[in-house]
């Protein structure tokens, strides 16, 4: 498998992705809003772009769709409950079902709500699992919940899955938030040494060539992973004095949303 991750320089600072087969040629594009980068990108690499799939469905993840499938023909792939808010849908999968590319790739689809219902992130079957998460998670956060998202479903998905996968997985997310996550976390837990620790990487970084996190590295900066942090917990006392002394750790999460929404 291969990833090629395309850095779109918008205001709103989107990756897309094409996932390839080395021995076909056959590609994936993931949210392909920067259509033009992402034709050019696979012209150049001598890919053939057959599939799109949409993590969900705002505007900035889809907006690229149309000139995609009419320059290469490829089929849209979205959420099975995504049909009436993606055009020109072609596949509507759920969670388990198998996205294949070329001879070698294979995806696996997760239903991961929370940001929107309608949200699908991909995991691989490769020796070093990878996550195209969307706008789920994100390098050191979460994802918000303001359009036609839920809180308690980005809990449990973050609780009931993310959490599961494999400690080596590869984090691919949809935005380039890094940066600002960081300075999230180490406002909640200002002695995070390894958000400490790679901050200054970041600082002022080029996205196109930013580093790329696993899942073991989000346990350790990722304030939405650090729930049962008493450090944590602490800070956020300050914000919620009426908070339990010892909180769920959904509580936690709600609250560390609500913060970083106003952050």
């Amino acid at each position: 498998m291969i990833v090629e991750r395309i850095w779109t320089a918008n205001s709103y600072r989107n990756f897309n992705y094409l996932i390839a087969c080395p021995e076909t040629g056959e590609a994936l594009a993931i949210d392909p809003l920067d259509h033009e980068k992402t034709l050019a990108t696979a012209k150049v690499k001598g890919w053939q772009i057959t599939q799109i799939l949409n993590t969900h469905e705002h505007h900035d993840h889809t907006g690229g769709n149309a000139a995609v499938v009419a320059a290469t023909g490829a089929k849209v792939i979205a959420h099975h409950k995504a049909g009436g808010k993606i055009q020109g849908m072609d596949r509507g999968v759920k969670a388990g079902d198998v996205i294949k590319v070329g001879n070698t790739v294979e995806l696996e689809c997760l239903d991961t709500p929370g940001h929107t219902m309608c949200h699908i992130c991909l995991r691989s079957h490769t020796e070093q699992p990878a996550l195209f998460s969307g706008d789920t998670l994100f390098n050191a956060g979460a994802g918000n919940v303001h359009n036609g998202g839920d809180v308690h479903a980005m809990y449990a998905t973050f609780a009931d899955q993310l959490a599961q996968l494999p400690d080596n997985t590869l984090v691919y997310p949809g935005h380039d938030y890094i940066e600002t996550n960081l300075k999230f976390t180490l406002a909640r837990e200002p002695g995070n040494a390894a958000a400490l620790a790679l901050l200054p990487a970041v600082a002022g970084h080029d996205p196109a060539t930013s580093v790329v996190t696993t899942l073991a590295q989000e346990k350790q900066h990722n304030t939405f992973f650090r729930l049962a942090s008493a450090s944590v917990i602490a800070k956020l006392r300050e914000s919620f004095p009426d908070l339990a002394t010892e909180p769920d750790a959904k509580t936690v999460f709600m609250k560390l949303r609500e913060l970083r929404n106003g952050w």
